[in-house]
């Protein structure tokens, strides 16, 4: 019997081909979001991001506070009065400033992940793809500069230029792209002999559709994972960095040098300086790894019984 026009509509196409929907995506889609709604540090970790979401942007336009003209006279007051969380030592109110900080903190994570994972999604799909030589070699240079030490390379860019949100999600995502290059890499290596991926190179695709319209695409449980984690690590990054001084440039401030300042007043008992502040750090960086944990069983589980 000849096979009619609608029979070959609704026939499947392979995964990665652009107009279709590859074989089980959907149901694939929902075991990740049952897998993942399930586990209850996930949705924890979840609600305490979209807490502080809220908290750091939405915050300062419902508790208006002064945070660039310094008020010496109301400096290290206690919690209390109009001061839920006191004020530090040039007067500004502390809520307020971990408001502040958080905005620039949250801020500088997700920039410096959406700039690493960019560049090493692509890095790391080129080097799977081409294979041989090429790959050896983009691997050993990847190699190479983890040797180096992170922090070092960051310490001098910061002090060699002035600090802003951009300047520091630029610096963190320029040097923190290699993990994702090689966990994009392994993805790219299994995914290369995949039928769609031969289904393609016969029909003549060049090898940037190939990376753009096929393996990338296939690739992102590994990249959106790999994200959440990101995340989490320029956050610490940062805060490090102001910790030691080389944060922000006033009036912009970010937890790391809020901790920095409150540790020299906390053996006077300015307890309200520090301990606010680094419990929000403690948190966001908790729920990020929460969600990203989560987010790598949920995807795992659908691999395993898509």
């Amino acid at each position: 019997m000849t096979e009619s026009a609608t029979d070959r509509t609704a026939a499947p196409a392979a995964p990665g081909e652009p107009g279709t929907r590859p074989p089980g995506r959907t149901r694939g889609g929902r075991l990740t979001l049952r897998e993942f709604t399930r586990n209850r540090l996930a949705v924890l970790g979840g609600g305490i991001i979209v807490f502080f979401v809220l908290f750091c942007f939405v915050g300062p336009h419902l508790y208006v506070t002064e945070q660039i003209s310094v008020d010496p006279v109301n400096s290290m007051l206690p919690p209390g009065g109009g001061h839920p969380l006191g004020t530090d030592a040039q007067g500004f109110d502390v809520l307020g400033r971990i408001m502040k900080g958080g905005q620039a903190s949250l801020q500088i994570g997700l920039l410096a992940a959406l700039i690493a994972t960019a560049i090493g999604t692509l890095y790391g799909t080129v080097a799977g793809l081409a294979g041989g030589l090429a790959d050896a070699v983009m691997m050993r240079v990847v190699d190479t500069l983890l040797s180096i030490p992170f922090l070092f390379i960051v310490l001098i860019i910061a002090t060699r230029f002035s600090s802003t949100v951009l300047s520091l999600s630029l610096t963190l995502g320029a040097f923190s792209w290699l993990a994702p290059a090689r966990l994009v890499r392994a993805e790219v290596l299994a995914l290369r002999s995949r039928g769609f991926v031969a289904a393609a190179t016969v029909m003549g695709a060049t090898k940037a559709r190939i990376i753009v319209r096929h393996l990338i695409p296939n690739a992102l449980g590994v990249v959106i994972v790999n994200i959440t984690f990101q995340v989490a690590d320029a956050i610490i990054a940062v805060s490090l960095l102001g910790f030691l001084g080389f944060g922000l440039n006033y009036p912009a401030v970010e937890w790391g040098t809020q901790l920095s300042k409150g540790v020299s007043s906390l053996l006077d008992g300015s307890w309200w300086l520090i301990y606010p502040v680094g419990g929000c750090l403690v948190l966001v960086v908790m729920a990020f790894n929460f969600v990203g944990d989560a987010l790598r069983d949920s995807i795992d589980v659908r691999l395993r019984r898509r």
